[in-house]
């Protein structure tokens, strides 16, 4: 190996030592430095996402490196040197059929699992709570029409982290419950999504939109806008904290008395974050 190929093995190694350590710091709930996964899973859908994604790399995998042996084949025995006297066969019908079927095999085992997950992301189970989410220039609205009707406004806060992440009101649920959330805009296209729960939905003008998730674990989830909805479209994130039962029940409590007296921060009294 001369010193350009050791050069290019020493970058091709440290660039996976730096990705495989930074996956070692990753936080549920967050994204992480150099992660090169996805985010931990922390509900029944998102194991289900995961699940799929790992079966494709593995299909995948197994293709690519199956075409790269035909190719290498192809050049190793069929060159003009190794084969000065070419075959002139034109047709097999052995190959014929089984590059026919074969591909329709790989395309149907797909599939089932594919609207299998398809199925689970929309079909909306019995819910415990509904929360409707509202996107706004560039905020989120969130009411609670199951546990008192109140509603707040979730905005970013500079002060708080992780970065870019942080709101100064999150929504918050309790763990281990069917969350049935709908969705819509209130001036333009945003997006709900979610990566630690596998939720990602359009919030639609004058359409409401559903969506759920069942979060297995407590603590802090966040997610952003995913529609490039204006110029402050990278400053409005989706904060979900995860509770017990118990703690979500007081927290309802306070939340209709603050909010209703309204505590709610709204756009128009706080500073926005590209000011």
């Amino acid at each position: 190996m001369g010193p350009m190929g050791r050069q290019l093995l020493g970058l091709a190694v440290a660039g996976l030592t730096l990705a495989t350590g930074g996956a070692a710091f990753a936080e549920l709930g967050q994204p992480a430095p150099w992660e090169w996964t996805l985010q931990q899973s922390a509900s029944p859908v998102m194991d289900n996402i995961v699940w799929f994604h790992n079966f494709l790399f593995v299909l995948i995998t197994l293709i690519t490196l199956f075409v790269l042996a035909l190719l290498v084949i192809v050049v190793v025995k069929f060159n003009a040197r190794a084969n000065p006297v070419p075959s002139r066969t034109t047709h097999n019908t052995l190959i014929e059929v089984a590059w026919t079927l074969v591909p329709v095999l790989i395309l149907v085992g797909i599939s089932v699992p594919s609207f299998r997950l398809l199925f689970l992301e929309l079909d909306v189970p019995k819910a415990d709570i509904t929360i409707k989410a509202t996107g706004k220039q560039w905020y989120w609205s969130y009411a609670y029409p199951d546990n008192g009707k109140f509603e707040f406004d979730s905005l970013m806060a500079q002060d708080k982290q992780p970065r870019l992440l942080g709101v100064d009101n999150e929504m918050v649920v309790p763990v281990n419950k069917v969350i049935r959330v709908q969705v819509t805009g209130a001036d333009v296209i945003h997006a709900f999504a979610l990566p630690a729960f596998g939720v990602k939905i359009d919030a639609i003008p004058g359409r409401l939109n559903e969506t759920w998730f069942k979060a297995t674990k407590t603590g802090m989830f966040y997610g952003q806008c995913s529609e490039l909805c204006g110029k402050d479209h990278a400053f409005m994130p989706i904060a979900i904290r995860v509770v017990e039962d118990q703690e979500f029940a007081s927290w309802v409590e306070t939340a209709k008395k603050k909010y209703a007296s309204g505590g709610a921060s709204t756009y128009a009294s706080a500073a926005g974050p590209t000011q």
